[in-house]
């Protein structure tokens, strides 16, 4: 859901933003960024990254699975 909210910018601010990205595309320009100093995103990015390092996440699996078998031993 989206709420419409009226702002104030120096004329000079708003014609470059104009210039740069356009009438259509001043809202979601600004949203985007003001999200990560309003919202805690960051640790959504950060586990996102380290999802798509395959190396990573190769060593991950593989260190969890010898840690399940050092268990296995010892619960016997």
């Amino acid at each position: 859901m989206h709420k419409k909210m009226t702002i104030t910018l120096d004329e000079a601010v708003y014609e470059g933003l104009y210039r740069t990205v356009g009438k259509r595309r001043m809202s979601q320009f600004i949203e985007n960024l003001i999200r990560p100093y309003v919202l805690d995103t960051a640790m959504d990015k950060a586990y996102q990254e380290m999802a798509a390092d395959k190396v990573r996440e190769s060593e991950a699996m593989e260190w969890c699975n010898s840690l399940a078998s050092d268990v296995a031993n010892v619960t016997r």
